[in-house]
């Protein structure tokens, strides 16, 4: 029967996230784990890039889940989506349900208004076998299974006559089975596959775009899983360069001065890798650093019309503090913060407001070069070259004339006083030197340009000199 509708009503709807705004200079490539048993393949989810432009995309996709030591991506939904609102985002999951996974004890539930709950984590819902009074019911057949908000499994039966308990017997996906090996992964010479940090080679074939950021939020502590994501960092599909966003262990590193000691001990000291130390705790949550802050330069590359020239130092991380892995509260004046800065470590600290601190890549302080130590100088250099290449690739085997050298040239120079105008650099120009190019490594098809690049420094101290004025003070009381 259709209700009829008279008189007055109010219906409330869910609150929708805020629409994410989209930038890519620093497209963010995330490993980690995902309950992707909650998804609608969970089998065809391991190992392989997926890009995600929303919040309802990537629980889609990977599943959600709020225990982010488990599921370790997550952390980094919440950081992009909500708290950033900042799209898009690579993900790869290495769990495994065909590898990662657990067989359930048969258990006995009770029904009740003909359904029963399975108060058991990651079930695949292809593994389920129930049975009634020794009787096996067939799913969507006899009962119907979904999942609910916490991602326990809901037994509906669907026909009548069923009654008392039901026995259930399951597969879990296992979180606790994969390990670094499976996040650090590698090339497979027999199927010719590839797994984990690996996977980030198939970024630009499948997407078109190129690594801005590699991150492995929850797992980047561990120094082998560190050493491949900066491995990663140069020479990407045989051209490309990128950052990596790492974090100190804070389970083992309590105090800021460890902190300098277990940042040489784990051999973060690359020009491409920025090390990040404690973690953030926002939105009653407690994440990874890197999974705060990489959202955090996403944001501000994208408010500054997607160029990477801002530092991300002094922004606002939209945390409530900062903490070790056990809760234990972490508190840095601005004497402690700077301590890490010199040591060539980020760092938050709560002036007013929580705020990422420090402007220096892990190479400093034994690397001073301004294009490698600054955040946002070596992250220009990086998304410039980047974007050279993204130009200019249709150019190459093109006759290898004037016409060819003065394009790229005017075009390069138009574009560099484009940026010099909006702020966004002191300066970009590029040459084409006959010095440079000799009659030899034409005929070899080989043309060399050079490039100047001046992005801004930041500034990162500001001082003023007070002076006491005798003659002021004679001339007020004259």
């Amino acid at each position: 029967m259709n209700t009829y509708n008279h008189g007055i009503s109010v219906r409330e709807a869910a609150t929708a996230l805020v629409t994410p705004i989209v930038g890519t200079s620093a497209l963010q490539v995330i490993f980690g784990t995902a309950p992707v048993n909650l998804t609608e393949n969970p089998y065809d989810t391991a190992n392989i890039p997926k890009i995600f432009y929303n919040y309802a995309e990537c629980v889609a996709g990977f599943g959600y889940d709020t225990d982010y030591k488990a599921y370790t991506l997550c952390q980094s939904m919440d950081t992009n989506f909500k708290l950033f609102a900042i799209a898009p985002v690579i993900m790869v999951n290495v769990l495994d349900p065909a590898k990662h996974v657990k067989s359930n004890e048969a258990q006995q539930y009770t029904i009740i208004n003909n359904q029963v709950m399975v108060n058991v984590k990651g079930i695949l819902l292809d593994t389920l076998e129930v049975s009634s009074q020794d009787s096996a019911l067939i799913r969507d057949t006899d009962y119907l299974a979904s999942f609910d908000r916490d991602g326990s499994v809901i037994i509906t039966l669907l026909k009548d006559g069923v009654n008392g308990e039901l026995r259930v017997v399951s597969k879990s996906i296992d979180p606790s089975a994969v390990t670094y090996e499976d996040i650090i992964g590698g090339y497979d010479a027999n199927t010719g596959m590839e797994s984990g940090i690996e996977t980030v080679r198939q970024v630009y074939p499948r997407f078109g775009m190129t690594a801005g950021l590699l991150m492995a939020p929850g797992w980047s502590q561990e120094p082998s899983v560190g050493a491949a994501l900066a491995a990663k960092c140069e020479n990407l599909n045989g051209v490309f360069q990128c950052e990596c966003l790492l974090d100190l262990d804070t389970s083992k590193v309590k105090k800021y001065t460890d902190c300098a000691e277990a940042k040489k001990e784990n051999g973060y000291t690359d020009k491409h890798s920025i090390v990040l130390w404690p973690m953030v705790k926002a939105a009653g949550k407690q994440y990874a650093f890197s999974a705060v802050y990489g959202a955090l330069i996403a944001y501000t590359d994208a408010q500054n019309e997607d160029v990477p020239s801002m530092s991300p130092s002094n922004k606002l991380l939209r945390a409530i503090g900062t903490v070790l892995e056990d809760g234990t509260e972490v508190v840095l004046d601005q004497e402690r913060a700077n301590t890490l800065n010199g040591e060539g470590i980020v760092t938050a600290l709560n002036d007013g407001n929580w705020r990422a601190w420090g402007n220096n890549m892990a190479c400093y302080p034994d690397n001073k070069d301004p294009k490698d130590r600054w955040i946002c100088s070596r992250r220009f250099f990086t998304w410039w070259g980047n974007s050279f290449i993204l130009t200019y690739k249709d150019r190459v085997d093109d006759m290898a004339n004037r016409t060819l050298i003065e394009s790229i040239c005017d075009s390069e120079n138009i574009r560099g006083n484009s940026y010099a105008s909006q702020g966004k650099c002191a300066g970009a120009r590029i040459e084409f030197k006959a010095e440079d190019n000799p009659v030899s490594e034409l005929l070899e098809g080989k043309l060399l340009f050079r490039q100047y690049l001046a992005p801004y420094t930041p500034a990162e101290s500001i001082v003023n000199v007070l002076a006491f004025d005798p003659d002021m003070l004679s001339a007020a009381l004259s």
